[in-house]
């Protein structure tokens, strides 16, 4: 750990022994943390902050879908069947564009494209 994460964790631990998180909202009740069943403890962070970015499971999950047919396209060795599945793909990339379309998120930016690629990448690796 680095300086400023030591400093900040003491920080932390003394104002709960002083009590003053006490009056907030929720303090003492359980954490609903159900969402996070199955994540690797290494990525239940990193998923916290998409959920609350406003990004959600669906979506990563039709995402997924996305990936899965977009390697199936470049083993396949049927033409009948790449244009099946260049079809759903299609299918599916306007489905999912219409869910982000929905939240007003602009998915022209290629700042957007490359940050949202290396996540996708870490969540997915």
């Amino acid at each position: 750990m680095d300086f400023s994460t030591l400093m900040s964790e003491q920080r932390i631990r003394k104002a709960y022994e002083d009590g003053e998180f006490s009056e907030l909202p929720g303090f003492g009740k359980p954490m609903d943390l159900n969402d996070d069943v199955g994540i690797p403890e290494e990525l239940k962070m990193a998923h916290r902050m998409m959920k609350n970015a406003g990004y959600s499971t669906e979506e990563a999950g039709l995402k997924r879908e996305m990936m899965r047919i977009e390697d199936l396209i470049r083993t396949c060795e049927d033409d009948a069947e790449a244009k099946s599945l260049h079809k759903e793909l299609n299918e599916k990339v306007l489905k999912y564009n219409a869910m982000l379309s929905k939240k007003r998120v602009k998915t022209n930016s290629s700042v957007f494209k490359n940050y949202q690629r290396s996540i996708e990448d870490k969540l997915m690796s």
